[in-house]
């Protein structure tokens, strides 16, 4: 199955042997005001907090009878399963994603060659093309991978990082960034991303654990709660589907991505220096990644999958 997205529309395209077949739909993970997530940031405002551009959510009005906009819509669908159908004696081909300009991978895909892991190693294991973090129910113990690789000496600053991730149920996990290798524990330096669809935890998927939090329930912040949140009616993403979660970073300026859809804009104040967070941890001006492996809700596992990790060095 392959997707395109056009303004408030989906374009789905399933292949079957030498047949093709059209789907048109609306998104129904697109926020249903255009301005969702700037009103309710009004919640817990904060000065770090940066607003996404109205734009970043922006919703089509309801079609309206013979609109222009439909009946283009209608004809590139027509027209991309037309392309695909011809493309239908080699499916597979037409599926290889497109490169990503200026972007490096992290991960050869076989090994974790240039990854790095300290206590409970064992949570981490490579298989079908994946990194596969699985806790199982009875380790309490945290693992981290982290990158040690030799892409800008696994030191970055200014980047854009890029991961397919896939969680299933009760799944916590997370990316870090600007951290350092740590043997044992959760670590200390650095900012974590949260990657969390159903946990008990209400800290939601792309949050910045403890600074700026997204949630979309059914667990919800305690009562006497002083972190920034933004309360999402409808969830971005979910457990077992995979999604692209992004992490871009300019110079203490931080956008989180889900899907390709901005999320928040959040600034780290003095930047270029290391500093202590209001959610505990240090801050450091650069650093390398981690994948988080963290310990399941009781009766539960942990496990959450990542691929196609890669990254743009951006300057500065």
């Amino acid at each position: 199955m392959l997707c395109w997205v056009f303004g408030s529309h989906r374009v789905k395209i399933f292949v079957s042997g030498r047949r093709a077949r059209l789907v048109i739909e609306k998104e129904p993970w697109l926020f249903d005001d255009t301005s969702t997530i700037m009103k309710n940031t009004m919640l817990y405002p904060t000065a770090n907090f940066i607003a996404p551009h109205p734009a970043a959510c922006l919703l089509s009005k309801e079609p309206t009878p013979n609109h222009f906009g439909d009946r283009l819509l209608l004809r590139l669908g027509c027209g991309l399963a037309a392309g695909l159908a011809l493309l239908a004696t080699n499916p597979l081909s037409a599926q290889t994603p497109s490169p990503e300009e200026g972007f490096v991978s992290l991960f050869d895909g076989k090994t974790l060659n240039g990854w790095k892991v300290g206590d409970n190693a064992e949570l981490f294991h490579v298989e079908d093309g994946m990194i596969v973090m699985n806790c199982p129910a009875d380790d309490h113990r945290p693992a981290h991978l982290f990158y040690d690789g030799d892409v800008s000496g696994h030191t970055f600053k200014n980047f854009d990082l890029r991961v397919d991730v896939m969680t299933y149920r009760c799944a916590n996990s997370g990316i870090y960034f600007h951290t350092e290798f740590q043997d044992a524990g959760f670590p200390k330096k650095g900012l974590e991303c949260q990657v969390d669809n159903s946990h008990g935890d209400w800290r939601r998927t792309g949050s910045l654990y403890g600074l700026f939090n997204l949630t979309w329930g059914p667990e919800t912040p305690s009562a006497d709660n002083k972190q920034t949140v933004v309360y999402l009616a409808n969830a971005p993403v979910r457990d077992e589907v995979w999604y692209t979660q992004e992490i871009i970073c300019r110079d203490g300026v931080v956008t989180v991505k889900l899907n390709g859809q901005p999320m928040f804009t959040y600034q780290i104040s003095d930047a270029d220096s290391v500093h202590r967070l209001s959610s505990g941890a240090t801050w450091l001006p650069e650093g390398t990644f981690a994948l988080q492996g963290h310990p399941p809700m009781p009766g539960q596992i942990s496990k959450a999958c990542f691929r196609n990790i890669r990254v743009k060095v951006l300057p500065g």
